[in-house]
């Protein structure tokens, strides 16, 4: 059957300008992208994708192109964004992900950081680099997203800061005359920080929040004639007690086929007693951040192996934005598309899988893997099914991105490739005679400073 026409020139499209964004070793680059979306199986290791037909040029240019090319990112930003899907309103997810490099002593800028699955010394952390995602959700039923951007986060690096700077990065690129897209954070973002740092910026945040945070709400009128300094805050708002809430400003309750029953209550004007602000250590006063504070409750999960939890989130827009409590809670639940994302990204295209030295060349990874998640995207549309025998038959679009990548190297085939066609070079002189390596510089995991002071006594003190 002939291919449909428009999508495959767009993707085309997309391809050759992903070939301009490549600066040096642009080839090599490129045509070790197209081996990462074109072997059969996961990624096993570099040398491995050197051997695909689509790279022409052997396991050393692999190498090479990771450690002296050149990407434009910036240039490959604009071009991840321009190839979104329509959406309206434009929902983005921000996470942190870790590549792990516990071993890896000759590595600069590794930190520590928390790992669900794999231990060190007894304890859930690992040595490595933290990179921070956005990408864009949707509300299909499907695990597919739309990356923009990633950038490693150095181990002394606010989390809040750089998804700030991330996020008004990525709001110049959009193109104006749409709604105000929405944030989505996970629980270990801080609200008010977020809420502070992009406070200015068309962008509405949405945090999950921990059961027990305490809210208050604004003082009451000062009466006249009072002395004394004026209250700051008011009424408690614990959400571990039901019993102070006072009467939620919205309510809505809805039917929904995989949760049942969706109640959610807001309550609006409410702020934290911020502790992390601009002026912290000045004495000066805290500055006061006020958002709606959201509470969901469902009636089962679509596993229906454990009974549902309370959910609790925190929203903050700019002002004129009214507040879509139906959006608030399914804005939130897309937001684990993101997960399966990274997981696809590590388990099947091999993020983590290298072990490159030096975090740059883990960066030029990065941005060939996302722009290869994107070229899969583009080629939805136009993938048939490619399925295993014990595999269920999927509609064309509503394949996954593990069965594009299948039916992409037929793709290919149709596309062609940008790259030029590699010229002989003879045989490489080696290493000069007389010459001998030195040991590789080792570099200790940057540990982050602990932010309050220790209370407790010293062994001096104890003594006395």
């Amino acid at each position: 059957m002939p291919m449909p026409t428009f999508p495959l020139v767009r993707l085309g499209h997309f391809r050759a300008e992903l070939h301009a964004c490549f600066i040096r070793r642009a080839d090599a680059l490129f045509e070790l992208g197209d081996a990462l979306l074109c072997t059969p199986t996961a990624v096993a290791s570099l040398p491995h994708l050197s051997l695909e037909p689509v790279c022409r040029r052997g396991w050393g240019s692999v190498y090479a192109a990771l450690a002296r090319g050149r990407i434009d990112t910036q240039r490959l930003r604009d071009l991840l964004v321009a190839s979104l899907p329509p959406a309206d309103p434009l929902v983005f997810a921000v996470d942190v992900t870790t590549w792990p490099r516990c071993d890896a002593e000759c590595s600069p800028c590794r930190g520590y950081y928390y790992h669900p699955s794999r231990h060190s010394a007894g304890q859930p952390i690992i040595a490595g680099w933290a990179f921070q995602w956005i990408a864009q959700l949707g509300f299909a039923r499907d695990s597919w997203t739309a990356p923009v951007d990633a950038r490693r986060l150095h181990p002394l690096d606010d989390t809040d800061q750089v998804a700030a700077l991330q996020v008004r990065a990525l709001l110049e690129r959009l193109p104006g005359g749409r709604s105000v897209p929405w944030f989505v954070f996970d629980a270990g973002y801080d609200s008010a920080q977020l809420t502070l740092d992009l406070a200015d910026a068309p962008a509405a945040v949405l945090v999950r929040l921990r059961a027990d945070r305490c809210f208050y709400a604004d003082p009451p009128p000062r009466l006249p004639g009072s002395t004394g300094r004026p209250r700051r805050h008011g009424a408690k708002f614990n959400c571990a007690d039901p019993a102070i809430w006072p009467a939620p400003t919205a309510t809505l309750s809805c039917q929904d086929e995989r949760y049942g029953t969706v109640r959610v209550q807001a309550w609006a004007g409410l702020h934290p007693k911020q502790q992390r602000h601009p002026g912290h250590g000045s004495r000066g006063p805290r500055p006061i951040v006020r958002g709606t504070i959201i509470r969901v409750q469902v009636e089962r999960v679509p596993a229906r192996t454990r009974p549902p939890k309370v959910l609790w989130l925190w929203w903050a827009g700019p002002a004129g934005v009214q507040l879509d409590l139906d959006l608030v809670w399914r804005a939130y639940v897309r937001r684990f598309d993101l997960e399966h994302t990274i997981r696809f990204a590590k388990q099947t295209l091999g993020w983590a899988t290298p072990r490159p030295r030096h975090p740059e060349q883990a960066g030029r990874w990065t941005w060939l893997l996302l722009a290869g998640y994107a070229q899969l995207r583009l080629a939805r549309e136009i993938a048939s099914d490619q399925r295993l025998p014990w595999e269920r038959p999927r509609p064309p679009l509503r394949l996954s991105p593990l069965r594009v990548r299948r039916r992409f190297p037929r793709l290919l085939v149709a596309l062609g490739s940008p790259a030029a066609t590699p010229k002989p070079s003879g045989r490489s002189p080696g290493r000069p005679t007389g010459r001998a390596s030195r040991p590789a510089v080792r570099y200790p995991a940057i540990k982050k400073p602990a932010t309050k002071p220790r209370h407790k006594p010293t062994a001096t003190a104890k003594a006395a």
